[in-house]
C-alpha cells in the first residue's frame, strides 16, 4: 500500500479541514505546523550520512514544509530514538547539525528516547504575520507555474553515494545538506495580495505539479526544456528525483514583475485535474515516484 492512500484513509476518518498541505495553518493562532520525520533505511544509511549531516537535514528539511506554505520558520522541537549502542558524540554531532541548519530558528525542546534504529521525528512551528499562507488548492487557470532553484540533483547525488562515490561535489551537497528556499518563499508570501498555491519538491518535482493539479482541480501544462537543472542529470530524475527542497508556486502573472530569481516552467490551464508534460497527458506520476512502504 502506498504513502497516498494511507494519507487518503487518515482524511476521510478525521475529516480534518487542516490535513492535505506541507503544513497546517491554524489561523486562530496565526502559526502554520509541520512534522515529518527520517527513519533509518527508508530515508537515509548510517553509512552514507554523518550525524552532522543527518541533524542539519532533520531541521532543515521540516523549515522547508514552513517555507512552502508561505510562513516565517520560528520554532523546532526534535524526538530522537536511537539504539542503546550509541555513543554521546552521535548525539552532539547531530545537534550541532540541527543547530547549523536553524538561521534564525530555535530549538526549543523534544524528546530522546531508545528503539532498534535511528529515528527522527521534527515538528516545525511557523508565524503567519505579515504573510499570506498558500494552499496546493489554490491554483487557478491563467496562472504561470515558477519554480527556484534546479531540480534533479538531490537524487543524482543519492546515486553518486549509493555508487560508492563520496568526493565532495555539488550533487552530493544537494542530498546531505539541503538548504530550504526561505528568502524566495519570503518575496511571494509578503508581496501577494491573491490565493495562489505553493509547495516544495521535497518529493519530486512531478510530485507537487501533480498534487496541485489535483487539490486544486486543474490541468498543469510544463515544457522540460524550461525545467532548470544541470545537465548531467537526466529528465527523468529531474521530474520525480526527490528531496532537492526547492519551491514550485503557481502565482497570477502580473505578480512576478514584484519577485525574482524564479524560472516560469509552465501554465495552468483548466480542469479536470492532470499533470501535462510536453503536451502529453501525464499518467505515471505515482508509479515513479519513491515509495516508503
Amino acid at each position: 500500500m502506498k504513502e497516498k492512500e494511507f494519507i487518503k484513509a487518515i482524511i476521510s476518518t478525521l475529516k480534518s479541514n487542516y490535513i492535505g498541505d506541507d503544513c497546517a495553518y491554524l489561523k486562530d493562532l496565526g502559526i502554520v505546523i509541520s512534522q515529518d520525520s527520517l527513519v533509518e533505511d527508508v530515508h537515509f544509511k548510517r553509512e552514507l550520512i554523518s550525524p552532522y549531516q543527518l541533524g542539519y537535514k532533520s531541521v532543515m528539511v521540516n523549515i522547508s514544509d514552513i517555507c512552502a506554505s508561505g510562513g516565517e520558520p520560528k520554532y523546532i522541537t526534535i524526538s530522537l530514538s536511537l539504539p542503546k549502542d550509541t555513543k554521546v558524540d552521535f548525539v552532539k554531532d547531530f545537534y550541532k547539525g540541527a543547530k547549523k541548519a536553524c538561521n534564525n530558528v530555535e530549538i526549543v525542546g523534544g524528546d530522546i528516547t531508545g528503539s532498534d534504529k535511528i529515528f527522527v521525528s521534527v515538528t516545525a512551528i511557523g508565524s503567519s504575520k505579515n504573510r499570506k499562507i498558500s494552499s496546493r488548492g489554490n491554483a487557478k487557470p491563467g496562472y504561470k507555474v515558477i519554480v527556484s532553484g534546479e531540480h534533479g540533483s538531490s537524487a543524482y547525488g543519492l546515486n553518486l553515494l549509493l555508487k560508492g562515490e563520496n568526493n565532495p561535489s555539488k550533487f552530493i551537497d544537494a542530498h546531505l545538506m539541503p538548504k530550504a528556499q526561505v528568502d524566495f518563499s519570503k518575496q511571494i508570501a509578503t508581496k501577494i495580495k491573491e490565493d495562489y498555491a505553493m509547495m516544495d519538491s521535497s518529493d519530486g518535482l512531478a510530485d507537487a505539479l501533480y498534487q496541485i493539479a489535483s487539490a486544486s482541480n486543474v490541468t498543469i501544462s510544463v515544457d522540460t526544456n524550461k525545467i532548470p537543472h544541470d545537465k548531467t542529470v537526466d529528465m527523468e530524475t529531474v521530474l520525480y528525483g526527490g528531496e532537492d527542497y526547492q519551491i514550485i508556486a503557481a502565482v497570477p502573472e502580473n505578480f512576478l514583475q514584484k519577485i525574482s530569481n524564479y524560472t516560469i516552467i509552465g501554465d495552468v490551464e483548466e480542469g479536470p485535474a492532470n499533470l501535462k508534460i510536453d503536451g502529453v497527458i501525464n499518467t505515471e506520476v505515482e508509479n515513479k515516484l519513491y515509495n516508503h512502504f
